[in-house]
């Protein structure tokens, strides 16, 4: 199923895109992002420990914190390839249906959107690169402060957060009366763009990408730095945060998520093969070397 649309649409029809066909995937896709409790598997206990330490520490003061240490952009230089190369070496903790190295899922990600919008190659791109950020683990900063789901701190946690019911009781945000109602430090529909995010790998590589002028359209600018906010463009939640404009922007987080999350499988692209490929894409849109 392709959805056909304009080179440069603004609104995107994506009723169909919540679930893929099972052509899609090579398993069920009911069987995604299982974050059911089982102490005696240790994929899914890793993923538990790894949101635990996420929203036990993921607060306002630990954000800022995070902006003032990694937005000055000079913990390393690196051009986009050798940048990627690094997530051969990390697997992700956050994740119940990978796990290989991060660039595998990169591949995956990016080859998926290839083949169904072939003229779309900032698209293509955007897959690849889309869990960039990722590289702060190897920086000294804890894989809970990089991977996983993201959502909003200085307000009420959303109910489809995963483990919810009791990941956060040791967050002291919740005992804050300036955070701990519902739109806690915000005004209600004051945007996705005045939130500010639990600090991970969506908002480090926004950032890195706007502050190294990257020339990739505001549509991929949006699916990399919401793509993780799963109780927002999945599970419903915010919504009186939220803007009209902001749901054109969800249209467009659905459209990726559907390459990020139902590609992930054990088969391995040939990353040698497709490297050609990519870097001209890297030298159109994100050229030379960065600043990280």
């Amino acid at each position: 199923m392709r959805i056909i649309v304009e080179e440069h649409p603004n609104i995107l029809d994506v009723s169909e895109l919540l679930r893929p066909e099972k052509s899609f995937t090579d398993k069920d896709v009911s069987k995604f992002r299982d974050y059911t409790v089982d102490d005696n598997d240790p994929l899914k206990e890793r993923v538990r420990r790894t949101y635990k330490l996420m929203h036990t520490h993921q607060t306002v003061d630990f954000v800022k914190g995070r902006h003032a240490e990694w937005l000055k952009f000079d913990h390393f230089k690196a051009n986009i390839r050798d940048a990627l190369e690094k997530l051969n070496d990390l697997v992700d903790e956050s994740d119940p249906d990978l796990d290989l190295p991060n660039i595998v899922h990169a591949f995956q990600t990016a080859e998926r959107a290839r083949e169904e919008y072939p003229e779309w190659d900032w698209l293509h791109l955007t897959g690849l690169i889309h869990d960039l950020g990722k590289v702060m683990a190897f920086y000294g900063e804890p894989q809970w402060a990089v991977v996983g789901d993201t959502f909003p701190v200085g307000c009420e946690w959303g109910p489809s957060i995963v483990y919810r019911e009791d990941s956060f009781v040791d967050n002291v945000d919740g005992a804050n009366p300036k955070y701990n109602t519902k739109c806690g430090m915000y005004q209600p529909k004051c945007g996705l763009q005045n939130l500010t995010m639990s600090w991970g790998h969506d908002e480090y590589l926004y950032r890195v990408l706007k502050h190294n002028k990257s020339t990739l359209p505001d549509q991929a600018l949006y699916m990399i730095r919401y793509h993780s906010f799963y109780p927002w463009h999945s599970g419903g939640d915010y919504g009186h945060l939220t803007t009209e404009k902001d749901e054109e922007i969800k249209n467009w987080v659905l459209l990726f998520n559907r390459y990020d999350l139902y590609t992930k499988s054990t088969k391995k692209p040939d990353m040698e093969a497709l490297w050609p490929y990519y870097q001209g894409l890297i030298d159109k849109y994100c050229p030379g070397e960065l600043e990280w």
